[in-house]
């Protein structure tokens, strides 16, 4: 893995040939290394402006080879979200930088780990968490599909869609205690009791047996959870446990 050492050398590098390009306006930096919150392991996490007349997959495209040549980097993929466009690199050695470049007039935080290196940004505008209703229709939704493919012999993609359910059901439990709901962010913070109820979720084999425990086991984790919600309408619940009758 790789050391803090080269970590800082390459976050230097990549400041270094922003304030370099005058291309690039404005340079923040996100994540959990922003305010000294990362780790060990923490990957690199950039984000740039450049000005509105300037085309922000150009920029992209010339740092990159540039992070290649220099460094011997992989692209990975990107991603387009709203104005601006993220591009995930790997460097050997397991070391991950994030970079993500937005026209200058729509640079703005959308998240509260945003230091701001040089330039300016607009205020800060923070996207609302998922609600906690979509998350458990998601997830009785996969609870839905998951028995279908058991019906049919679809081994795999049952396991596909058990595993699919409990993640929003795991989601869905974040989101109700106000944490992080998304890439599991929030799971090891939920309480022990929780977390155990999902244990015996996970399918240890792809086989027909194996496959209805763990949908059984995470639909019971699951509506443990609705019946502590008094929110929750007591259709979706009945609902829910329809996936499982009689399985």
């Amino acid at each position: 893995m790789f050391t803090i050492a080269v970590r800082d050398e390459l976050r230097e590098r990549v400041l270094e040939m922003a304030r370099e390009d005058r291309r690039v306006v404005a340079a923040a930096e996100v994540g959990s290394l922003a305010f000294g919150e990362g780790d060990r392991w923490s990957d690199i996490d950039l984000t740039f402006a450049v000005g509105d007349a300037v085309g922000v997959a150009k920029v992209l495209d010339d740092w990159a080879s540039t992070l290649v040549e220099e460094f011997g980097a992989i692209e990975l993929f990107d991603l387009t979200v709203g104005p601006s466009i993220y591009r995930v690199f790997m460097f050997p050695d397991c070391l991950q930088l994030d970079l993500s470049f937005t026209s200058a007039s729509a640079f703005t935080p959308t998240s509260p780990r945003f230091r701001l290196i040089f330039g300016q940004a607009d205020e800060v505008q923070l996207p609302e968490p998922p609600a906690a209703a979509g998350l458990l229709g998601w997830a009785v939704l996969y609870a839905r599909h998951a028995r279908v493919c058991i019906e049919r012999g679809l081994w795999w993609q049952a396991e596909h869609c058990v595993s699919s359910m409990r993640q929003y059901a795991l989601s869905f439990a974040c989101r109700r205690r106000d944490l992080p709901a998304s890439y599991g962010r929030g799971v090891d913070r939920l309480p022990s009791d929780v977390r155990h109820r999902f244990t015996s979720s996970l399918v240890l084999a792809f086989e027909p047996d194996a496959l209805k425990e763990a949908l059984k086991d995470c639909v019971a984790a699951l509506s443990a959870e609705c019946a502590e919600d008094a929110e929750i309408d007591q259709a979706i619940s009945d609902r829910l446990l329809d996936t499982v009758a009689g399985i």
